[in-house]
């Protein structure tokens, strides 16, 4: 047998493999009970309180095939609030099963429960299940794998299963990081990178050898890799030794293959790969880059080099989608949205010295509006009872307020234009939309007060990704790259740092749905809103009453018993 080690340091971990199931047959009702709890567990020689589900880091795998019911009924032992977020599930007229915090339902109580049921239809591949109220995604998510019917892939079928959960270790504990990024403390960082919760043989300090996971493999098989990035902070290269993969999924969805040495993978996304075991027996480090190139092979870029990311993602194209994923061709509505920071005053104040002054916070925003959470009341239920008065208003900008050279990096540091764009407010802006709309939004990267990439996750829907560029997007040349033969369907668009991603979606699924950068700090500064889809013309293209299992908000802002 040849087998694959597992190294890691800041950025790299090991991996747990899942056999493959056949699927096939009857759709079924899959059942799975998530206790959430604390527990303490030792990485770096030191022990840590973290949060996970039945006692397992990652969570566990829940794996269905297309059209099954999956039901979860959640305990919360914890004493904090939270939901689960089914991460790229359709959820087509299910939007109360969402799981997005204070969006679509407001977070199980200690001590409390819940059920989620949904039917998953249409999509086959990886996607995964995270928590959705504070930073516990760190640790509170799983993999969620969606077989095709019968069993059969368009691709040889391989040997074996591997999730590939890639994320982050912290020994701050994970609600005191949210608090303090919510009071603008930014500088907090992981100490290392994991897959599948182990950091490998890079940072075993206590020479434990179950600190790494070494995945078994027979010389001659091929086996699929499921990544998963859960990381709150960081986008991830990763490879493994001598070996090469062929890309066959993402998102949900299948890919035309495509081959290469190196997968980069943002936060949000998931990656199907193959990979032959075909070179000699031996160890092989399978590594997960983060911050800085590791010492041993294979040697992979550095994060800041963001060049790779865009040139994988760029080369990623559809596999033949059936007519009903046909890219809608005419566009109703068409929104432009910057993505960068800005900054608004502490306290009661109405002016304030800018340029990352300690007068001010820093916040993330989009069309120049960072986006106010709720914080007792969930936005898809006062919508569902028509009391909206006061809790949010349906006038996001589709463009920003005014133009500029939107990648000028002269804008990252504070300067005398740059002062000039930074003010910005808090208020939480939806967008309404009419059933079935063809929506084009255009995601602009900007270099106001930093230069990072958006991972742009959109909750409810899979859109085509139609072309993505660096620089200033331009609606007079850049249309003509346009992708409307194969363009991929995803439900996060990885947008490349001062660079710009063009997607199209048609508005087929009523409910409350949440846009966001899947960057954790991102989140909590503000770059999000929620799209609203009115109902259709019939029932079946409406969203119908909460499910009799659905809880709504009390007053304290958690359900109620």
């Amino acid at each position: 047998m040849e087998k694959f080690s597992m190294a890691a340091t800041m950025f790299c971990a090991v991996v747990l493999a899942a056999l493959a199931a056949a699927g096939g047959g009857e759709a079924a009702v899959v059942e799975h009970t998530f206790v959430v709890h604390e527990m303490n567990q030792t990485h770096l020689c030191n022990t840590t309180k973290i949060y996970v589900v039945n006692g397992q880091l990652p969570g566990p795998t829940i794996d269905v095939t297309d059209d099954d019911t999956v039901v979860v009924h959640v305990v919360n032992r914890l004493p904090h609030g939270l939901t689960i977020h089914w991460h790229g599930v359709r959820q087509m007229r299910s939007c109360w099963s969402d799981g997005a915090g204070f969006v679509t339902e407001c977070p199980i109580p200690p001590g409390g429960e819940h059920m989620y049921s949904f039917n998953v239809t249409g999509q086959v591949g990886t996607l995964w299940w995270h928590a959705h109220v504070t930073c516990l995604r760190a640790t509170v998510a799983g993999a969620f794998i969606i077989r095709p019917k019968g069993g059969r892939y368009p691709f040889p079928t391989p040997a074996k299963d591997v999730p590939i959960i890639i994320g982050e270790w912290w020994e701050l504990d994970l609600v005191e990081l949210d608090r303090r990024m919510h009071d603008g403390n930014f500088d907090d960082n992981p100490l290392s990178a994991t897959i599948n919760g182990k950091l490998g043989d890079l940072s075993n300090c206590s020479g434990k050898p179950e600190e790494s996971f070494v995945l078994d493999v027979v010389r001659g098989d091929t086996y699929l890799l499921r990544i998963v990035n859960m990381a709150l902070f960081s986008e991830y290269y990763f490879k493994v030794a001598g070996h090469t993969f062929m890309v066959v999924g993402a998102d949900g969805y299948y890919l035309t293959p495509y081959k290469t040495d190196m997968v980069t993978v943002a936060p949000g996304e998931a990656i199907d790969v193959l990979m032959a075991a075909n070179a000699p027996p031996a160890h092989y480090h399978m590594v997960a880059l983060a911050n800085q190139p590791p010492e041993p092979d294979p040697q992979i870029p550095g994060q800041h080099n963001t060049m790779p990311s865009y040139y994988f993602h760029s080369n990623l194209t559809g596999l033949a989608h059936p007519d009903r994923h046909r890219v809608p061709m005419h566009v109703d509505e068409r929104l432009f949205f910057t993505l960068g920071l800005g900054s608004i005053c502490r306290g009661t104040n109405k002016t304030c010295e800018r340029g990352r002054s300690p007068e001010t916070i820093v916040v993330a925003t989009m069309n120049n509006v960072s986006f106010r959470h709720p914080t007792n009341a969930s936005l898809l239920e006062r919508y569902y009872d028509g009391r909206t008065s006061g809790l949010y208003t349906e006038d996001l900008p589709d463009h920003p307020p005014h133009p500029y050279n939107y990648t000028d990096r002269s804008l990252i540091p504070p300067g005398p234009l740059e002062k000039a764009l930074e003010p910005t407010f808090k208020a939480t802006k939806l967008r309404r939309f009419r059933y079935n709309t063809s929506v084009e939004i255009i995601f602009q990267g900007t270099a106001l007060l930093q230069s990072d990439s958006n991972p742009m996750h959109l909750h409810g829907y899979d859109f085509f990704v139609l072309a993505t560029g660096l620089g200033n997007y331009n609606p007079k040349t850049d249309p003509k790259k346009f992708n409307y033969h194969n363009p991929p369907l995803r439900n996060t668009v990885q947008v490349p740092r001062t660079g710009w991603a063009a997607v199209r979606f048609v508005t087929d699924n009523p409910g409350m749905w949440y846009l966001h950068c899947h960057f954790e700090f991102h989140i909590i500064m503000g770059m999000a809103t929620a799209f609203i889809v009115e109902n259709g013309p019939t029932p079946e293209t409406s969203l119908p009453p909460p499910p009799p299992e659905f809880k709504r908000c009390g007053a304290n802002g958690f359900t109620q018993p």
